[in-house]
């Protein structure tokens, strides 16, 4: 899933500093997961802001909607008759969300309340961590399930680098050495051999270094003529 950490209260109050009234816009995908985008986290926001508000002498009018999906124009559609109501919409999903929004209602401002960090998932309540880069063509069966391009810190594909020390990464000293990880697995497996052949030369076109990426399904789209 899609990970993201909301931003500080300061900055999102940067943002809105001109506005009188406005909707906070949470999302029921990937950023309620992780506790950052969902209900509870637009009505601790919408308290938040409203108390600084206060303080500021400048009190702020919130509305408060969840959609399903911010990444879905069939749901963005159900602002149509409110968006324009406000002088701007907080956005609580990750950075897809604020830019389905904008394409649809190009006079409304919309405000980034999150930022986008990783594709991962939960290793232990309340932590989650990355698992995916999203590259585009998958080749962890080749690494015994293990994906060296998001895990490793130098994304390397033939091997560890000389400086970790006792499976602790040496960029970060809170990170596993995922190739350490890698090599164990293969050798419990009695298939260390995999690891020896030199593999070719990784496509990099189908990750972001090729632009921005479309993924269309024929048979969806044909569904719809």
């Amino acid at each position: 899933m899609i990970v993201a950490d909301r931003k500080s209260l300061e900055e999102i109050l940067a943002m809105v500093a001109d506005n009188k009234k406005i909707l906070i816009l949470g999302c029921k995908g990937c950023v309620t997961v992780c506790n950052v985008g969902g209900l509870k986290e637009v009505e601790i926001l919408t308290s938040s802001l409203k108390i600084a508000r206060k303080k500021l002498g400048k009190p702020l009018d919130i509305d408060i909607q969840v959609l399903e999906r911010q990444c879905d124009n069939e749901y963005v559609a159900e602002l149509s008759e409110s968006v324009n109501d406000y002088d701007g919409v907080i956005s609580m999903a990750c950075g897809v969300g604020p830019q389905f929004l904008s394409e649809m209602y190009k006079t409304q401002v919309f405000y980034p309340a999150v930022n986008t960090t990783f594709f991962g998932g939960a290793t232990q309540h309340g932590v989650w961590e990355e698992r995916c880069a999203g590259c585009g063509t998958c080749g962890i069966h080749m690494f015994g399930g293990l994906c060296p391009i998001a895990r490793c810190a130098k994304s390397l594909l033939h091997g560890p680098c000389g400086g970790s020390s006792e499976g602790i990464c040496e960029v970060n000293a809170d990170t596993e050495c995922i190739w350490d990880s890698i090599v164990k697995k293969k050798m419990e497996a009695g298939q260390l051999e995999d690891l020896m052949g030199v593999k070719g030369l990784k496509d990099w076109t189908t990750a972001r270094d090729g632009g921005p990426r479309r993924s269309i399904r024929e048979e969806l789209v044909q569904g719809k003529i």
